[in-house]
């Protein structure tokens, strides 16, 4: 925390008040010091832990700036989840309710027409996935993405994410449309600052415009996760991993907690969702194979903790800031050791306290060993499960509730959507070549 006070950064009065009416009202660091650095026309990289407040950091000097000058299409958000978009779309409402922003939400799975129409009402500032807002600068003509030329902010969140491979070639189209560099300013933030990342810093800058401010919260590179998070791991045989993820669920210590139970593939996070289901558990999940309203119907029924367990992908990793998780549950282990500390990251945030715990099979040894070099930190046993009271307790019901799950998707054809989208991407590409 800092000494600071919000007004002493130089934010607009009406935003203090906003923030303070959010209980948000002494500055992180990573608050105190990119806030004055934006305000003064800089362009700007801010590495900070998860749940250090990031959001605030850009969006409150933007915010400032706008209602100095609220016209047309001010500022241009770009992250690589719906949720996350979601989620600083949110933000940005509520920030600006007094003020009568208009915010726009550019992302698949919803209406192309619809958001085609609020991008012609030139909303102050457009919150986006970068594939559904190049598709509207191709496709959607001029009286629709024409205002983007005049923006002022560019801000890339979770930026190590959009700077990989993945996303590169609808960030180029995104990019095109807007400002030149110098007649804009480019802010970006992420939890983990990679090589992309900082070579960044190293940009030639214009003469007329002021240098690159980079901050970096601590090492951030060497203290990856909060101290108030307890990390474990539990030893788990392959083949009755639902039962200990069960038992652990209902033990006495989290049979009440809020949690996040992490996959690495949909199909898993189904089955999950549905044993869990089978035994009663207030369950939701949250994957690609799902539209996007049942996407946001989950994430709105667990923030509400009208379901206390969300079975997620890594849809889920990045960002989301549910400030009732107590567990998070690495049911599979991801090959990124980053991916880890971005899973863990949803729970012990803003200085709360939280658990982690790993299920770790024979195979996934290498892999715990990276995460503890990358967390710098050994793992601690779980000792919450034992296996005579799995296997007492557990097994036969749950085995019963997963055939029953295995059963129903089978029967629902699950994944076949997907399975007939990659053929027709197949088929398209021989055709084209």
């Amino acid at each position: 925390m800092s000494d600071k006070s919000f007004k002493s950064l130089g934010l607009s009065k009406w935003l203090v008040e906003a923030l303070n009416a959010m209980r948000i009202s002494t500055p992180t660091a990573i608050q105190s010091n990119c806030i004055p650095a934006i305000l003064n026309g800089r362009d700007c990289i801010g590495g900070a832990k998860t749940g250090s407040g990031k959001t605030v950091a850009f969006a409150a000097p933007m915010l400032t700036k706008w209602s100095e000058d609220p016209s047309g299409m001010f500022g241009v958000i770009l992250t690589p989840t719906r949720e996350l978009a979601m989620q600083i779309a949110e933000q940005f409402t509520a920030l600006g309710a007094s003020m009568n922003i208009r915010i726009c939400l550019v992302v698949g799975g919803e209406s192309i027409v619809k958001q085609a129409l609020e991008l012609q009402k030139k909303p102050h500032f457009i919150i986006a996935t970068p594939g559904r807002l190049a598709h509207h600068i191709m496709a959607s003509g001029e009286d629709t993405v024409g205002g983007l030329i005049r923006t002022k902010f560019l801000v890339l969140d979770e930026a190590d994410i959009l700077l990989t491979s993945t996303f590169s070639k609808d960030l180029a189209v995104c990019i095109q449309k807007l400002p030149a560099k110098d007649k804009r300013q480019t802010l970006l933030f992420t939890a983990t600052i990679t090589d992309q990342v900082r070579a960044l810093q190293n940009a030639p800058t214009q003469e007329y415009k002021p240098p690159l401010y980079c901050y970096e919260v601590g090492t951030v590179d060497t203290v990856a996760i909060p101290s108030t998070l307890k990390v474990e791991y539990l030893l788990v045989p392959d083949y009755v991993k639902e039962a200990y993820l069960y038992q652990l669920l209902t033990c006495e210590t989290y049979k009440d907690s809020s949690a996040i139970v992490f996959v690495n593939r949909t199909a898993t996070a189904e089955v999950l969702r549905r044993t869990l289901r089978e035994l009663e558990i207030r369950v939701t999940s949250l994957h690609s194979q799902l539209p996007q309203q049942e996407r946001t119907n989950s994430l709105q029924r667990f923030r509400a903790n009208a379901a206390r367990v969300l079975i997620a992908t890594d849809v889920a990793a990045r960002g989301l800031d549910i400030p009732i998780v107590e567990l998070v549950i690495n049911y599979d282990i991801p090959q990124d050791p980053d991916t880890f500390i971005h899973r863990s990251g949803r729970t012990a945030r803003a200085g709360r306290k939280g658990d982690a715990i790993s299920f770790v099979t024979p195979r996934d040894i290498t892999r715990i060993q990276s995460i503890e070099e990358r967390i710098n930190k050994k793992m601690e046993k779980c000792d919450k499960v034992h296996d005579t009271a799995v296997i007492r307790k557990a097994l036969t019901k749950v085995t019963k509730a997963k055939r029953e799950s295995l059963m129903a998707m089978e029967k629902e054809n699950f994944g076949e959507k997907r399975r007939l989208q990659k053929q027709r991407n197949i088929d398209q590409k021989s055709f084209r070549n």
